[in-house]
């Protein structure tokens, strides 16, 4: 998964990568690998506020259509507009492609959530 990045993970298999207060989320390469070839992607719109556990999107493939929820709370600040043109950029690189990008509010969330090696171990029970 070498992104170079540190990542969190969620068990509904969202990842998080945290720049300062910015907290960008995308779907890892498992999710994107279980749903198929990605054609559509719903973002959310710039300025809600969202809770955590909240659908943050959802993501269309072929096989089925999967929401997206945010791992952590505070307001989308933007979002992936590359997405609504080539949906498709999330199964050549989901690390490389985020969804949305929303505000930080509560760091203490992250401690919730998996580290890498935490959620390889998780995917290989799933």
């Amino acid at each position: 998964m070498g992104t170079g990045k540190t990542l969190y993970y969620s068990k509904d298999h969202e990842w998080i990568w945290v720049d300062g207060n910015l907290a960008y989320i995308g779907i890892t390469d498992y999710a994107q690998d279980s749903l198929g070839s990605i054609v559509y992607v719903e973002t959310p719109k710039p300025g809600k506020a969202i809770s955590k556990g909240q659908v943050l999107g959802v993501v269309e493939s072929v096989k089925a259509a999967a929401d997206v929820f945010s791992p952590i709370s505070g307001t989308v600040l933007e979002v992936n507009d590359d997405l609504e043109d080539n949906p498709g950029l999330i199964n050549e690189s989901p690390y490389e492609n985020h969804i949305a990008v929303i505000s930080l509010d509560d760091p203490d969330e992250l401690s919730q959530l998996m580290n890498q090696q935490q959620y390889e171990e998780y995917i290989k029970g799933v």
